[in-house]
């Protein structure tokens, strides 16, 4: 059975998301990166060599990325194999968008949970 291995990323809607990634920065130290959002590096544990992230980004209110999911949020799980994960969640009768996205920070696939939040679902890149 497939499982997530962490949180990739938390991402959220605000009303003015600059203004609000400041305010995070001044007043918690979030190191708000030019994007807008940030990344927090760790460790794996499995591979201590290998630097991973957890990336944090408000969004704007009217962003269409958390559609079809009216939450003011989305969560980011990272697996190992997505085409795995996808297929099992297809079999389970879960709402899994068809589209795959894949770029230099890894493959994208996206799933909705009963209450209708939206959920990316993450496999990074392998190592370089």
């Amino acid at each position: 059975m497939e499982r997530v291995t962490g949180i990739g990323g938390i991402f959220f809607k605000a009303s003015d998301p600059k203004a609000l990634a400041a305010w995070y920065e001044r007043h918690l130290g979030v190191p708000v990166e030019t994007w807008g959002g940030a990344s927090f590096k760790f460790r794996e544990m499995e591979d201590p060599e290998r630097e991973s992230y957890l990336v944090w980004t408000p969004f704007k209110n009217d962003t269409k990325y958390f559609d079809p999911s009216r939450s003011p949020f989305m969560v980011n799980f990272r697996v190992k194999n997505l085409d795995a994960m996808l297929s099992q969640l297809r079999t389970a009768g879960v709402e899994v968008d068809t589209r795959v996205e894949e770029s230099e920070f890894g493959r994208f696939g996206w799933c909705m949970d009963p209450e209708g939040n939206r959920l990316e679902l993450w496999e990074p890149p392998a190592r370089r």
